[in-house]
């Protein structure tokens, strides 16, 4: 009984989907655009240069004089 219902189902969806009127022509509006042949190539004569370091080893001189700390800044035992 379930494989009828299907049946009959699965050919009721295909004769409706036929029944559809499909426009077999549509008009699509188009634009025509010419070709470009020059192409303008700018130069900056600005020379600035900038650097960004990267420290890999880990007692470099600049990280422990940016990570230095003071005697006053320990904790002190009570």
């Amino acid at each position: 009984m379930k494989t009828i219902a299907t049946l009959i189902f699965v050919l009721f969806i295909g004769v409706a989907a036929q029944a559809q009127d499909a426009k077999s022509e549509v008009k699509v509006a188009t634009i025509e655009m010419g070709i470009v042949t020059t192409t303008a190539q700018e130069v900056s004569l600005e020379s600035t240069i900038e650097v960004a370091r990267l420290y890999k080893r880990k007692n470099s001189k600049i990280k422990k004089a940016l990570a230095f700390t003071t005697k006053r800044n320990r904790a002190k035992m009570a």
